[in-house]
């Protein structure tokens, strides 16, 4: 394929790029920036001044756009259409475009006139550079040519372009790419990309046999042959090269690649070539050499950094920001492997699935939409809160915190996740039709890689996981929004007040879960003791100020006009207190009247009362303050 090759004023203003197939009749735009192919360092040329099409037998059409403010030059005329071939060029402002035809590779056979020279890397590094300022200079500014390259052609395009110009004594530059497989198909020698100091002639052919010898062996190599002996070397030898080098790119990131660098030697040859090719050329070119090197490590080791950075955005899908924090600087395995920790283990269940997938049998994508967006809230809020999403359930979600890493305010960041997926829902409840349910449980699990042969998954597992996930389904009977164990209730009213206050909560009852032989002690998770503050974090996305709690998202909506548990004032919740210890102690007829002083609204109260109702207000004699629940 032909190559548009552009040439500024300056040695360094300049570009090489392959024309585009004919067959897919691309047109490929030319300007100064913002266009396919930018020409940066003319201020002459519009920021979209030609559109350049190829054509069968290697010409090109171009043509002048309606927005170039200056004109085109062709054959020393001033045109706005025009086709060009092989060998010619046109003008725009400070800079020339010339189309040249592209080489391929040589498969001729080792002649045997050639002196090859390998390169031992130790001694490459041990050797000093003689003009290392230059050298020095052109290195520091390779990192921001690779990584500031949007593209993998613009990559290639800056480094050959480097080469080039850091190599004096260099006519042509390529960056190739050779493979050795069984499968022939994808075996031999590529070429990715290729630059000449001369453009317009005929470049010269690439020996396959050095790039396979450099690539194989790991190490560079270097071809010598005499300007005498020229027509029996047909591999690599042309009128305006002598010695040609490949320097393999060691890294997998790079696998197979190599920079191959052919040109002239600056210094007239001696008497006697053989004498010349053995002993001063190496020591000219070994400058060149090392600079390729350099160029070559540090390329390997940007795009594995680049690969890595690639994998770890694919990997945040899976895993949850806390795990790609401690996966950043141990190993997978370390951090996976299951241990045993003290968790925090939330589990979120949405409320009204049932009815709307009834109502919406006949729109069953728009429902797995609006439940998707629905589980988007609570895993939303559970990484935001620095937590791990260890699992689906159907409509529930399950978060927890204090693994990979020790969290000692695990039952904070559960309970303020807890409090802004309910508040979300409480707002957008006209909007989707779902509100939820929330248990929280803390207590000893094996958190990480878990599963079998067959498949893992990173979750966690233990008696607190199965605890979470009952009193979620206990909110069901309480008519409670988020219900907590005891070790998180005490967790949470002995924390550290943040912006938002303190956490309002209130125990409901000690009862004996279906299956479960101790009794257990839960507790009301209301709010917050400055619940516009929470609100706001709601409504703005502001930052919660607990330190070093992130921020939740910003959410849309305002508060329900229902009645909300968050509306209890601290006279009530100690008043229904007051009535629990009295329901405890046997003594049904005051607990009777102070849960009339509660508000009709408040759900919690009326299961103590259906209590003491379905006994006529007189506890069994067996009565031991625990209530059963049924399954």
């Amino acid at each position: 394929m032909p190559e548009l090759i552009a040439q500024g004023r300056n040695s360094g203003q300049r570009w090489c790029r392959e024309v585009p197939d004919a067959t897919n009749h691309r047109g490929i735009t030319i300007g100064r920036s913002g266009a396919d192919w930018d020409v940066p360092w003319d201020s002459m040329i519009s920021r979209a001044h030609i559109r350049l099409t190829a054509m069968p037998d290697d010409r090109v059409e171009i043509q002048r756009l309606p927005t170039a403010r200056n004109p085109v030059f062709h054959g020393g005329r001033q045109v706005d259409q025009f086709t060009l071939v092989p060998g010619e060029h046109f003008v725009i402002g400070h800079t020339t475009f010339t189309l040249a035809s592209r080489a391929g590779s040589s498969h001729t056979p080792n002649v045997g006139d050639v002196t090859e020279h390998a390169f031992d890397l130790g001694s490459l590094r041990r050797q000093k550079f003689r003009d290392a300022n230059q050298r020095i200079d052109a290195l520091t500014k390779l990192p921001d040519l690779i990584t500031g390259s949007s593209t993998e052609q613009e990559l290639l395009v800056r480094l050959t372009g480097v080469l080039l110009t850091s190599t004096p004594a260099a006519t042509d530059v390529a960056i190739v790419c050779y493979r050795d497989t069984a499968d022939e198909a994808k075996s031999g020698l590529r070429i990715l990309h290729r630059d000449s100091r001369v453009p317009g002639r005929e470049q010269p052919p690439i020996s396959s046999r050095l790039v396979r010898a450099a690539v194989s062996s790991r190490e560079s190599r270097l071809h010598l042959w005499s300007s005498t002996r020229r027509d029996a070397v047909a591999f690599t030898a042309s009128e305006e090269v002598d010695w040609a080098f490949c320097v393999p790119i060691r890294s997998d990131a790079c696998a197979g690649w190599a920079f191959y660098v052919a040109g002239q030697t600056m210094a007239p040859l001696s008497a006697d070539p053989d004498e010349q090719a053995e002993e001063s050329a190496p020591q000219d070119l070994g400058d060149d050499v090392k600079f390729a090197e350099l160029v070559g490590t540090m390329l390997g080791n940007l795009r594995k950094s680049l690969r890595l950075e690639r994998r770890q955005s694919a990997m945040r899908s899976f895993f949850a920001p806390v795990v790609m924090d401690a996966l950043a600087n141990r190993e997978v395995s370390e951090v996976l492997a299951p241990r045993e920790t003290e968790l925090a283990v939330m589990f979120c269940d949405l409320r009204g699935f049932s009815r709307q997938s009834e109502q919406a049998s006949d729109r069953l994508l728009e429902l797995l939409d609006r439940v998707s967006n629905a589980l988007g809230v609570m895993t939303h809020h559970i990484l935001r809160q620095r937590g791990v999403i260890g699992d689906f359930h159907g409509d529930a979600a399950m978060g927890f915190w204090g693994w990979p890493l020790d969290q000692p305010d695990r039952q904070v960041r559960a309970a303020l996740a807890a409090l802004l997926i309910w508040r979300h829902y409480a707002a957008d409840t006209n909007q989707s039709g779902f509100r939820c349910g929330i248990g929280i449980a803390s207590g000893r699990a094996v958190a990480g890689r878990i599963g079998t042969t067959d498949q893992v998954k990173v979750t966690a597992f233990g008696p607190v996981v199965n605890l979470a996930s009952r009193l979620e389904g206990m909110t069901k009977v309480f008519g409670a929004e988020v219900l907590l164990d005891q070790t998180t209730a005490e967790a949470l009213s002995t924390a550290t007040p943040g912006s938002f206050g303190t956490f309002r909560l209130r125990r409901l009852a000690t009862v004996r879960p279906a299956g479960m032989n101790e009794p257990l002690q839960i507790s009301q998770l209301l709010g917050t003791s400055d619940d516009g503050s929470l609100q706001e974090s709601v409504e703005l996305g502001v930052d919660s100020a607990v330190t070093p709690i992130d921020s939740p998202g910003q959410q849309d909506g305002s508060d329900s006009a229902a009645p909300s548990p968050s509306m209890l004032t601290d006279d009530d919740i100690r008043n229904y207190e007051q009535a629990l210890d009295r329901f405890v102690a046997g003594d049904w007829d005051e607990t009777y009247q102070l849960l009339h002083a509660l508000p009709a609204w408040d759900r919690p109260k009326d299961v103590l009362l259906s209590v003491i109702l379905r006994h006529n207000r007189i506890p069994p004699a067996d009565w031991d303050g625990v209530i059963d629940l049924p399954k």
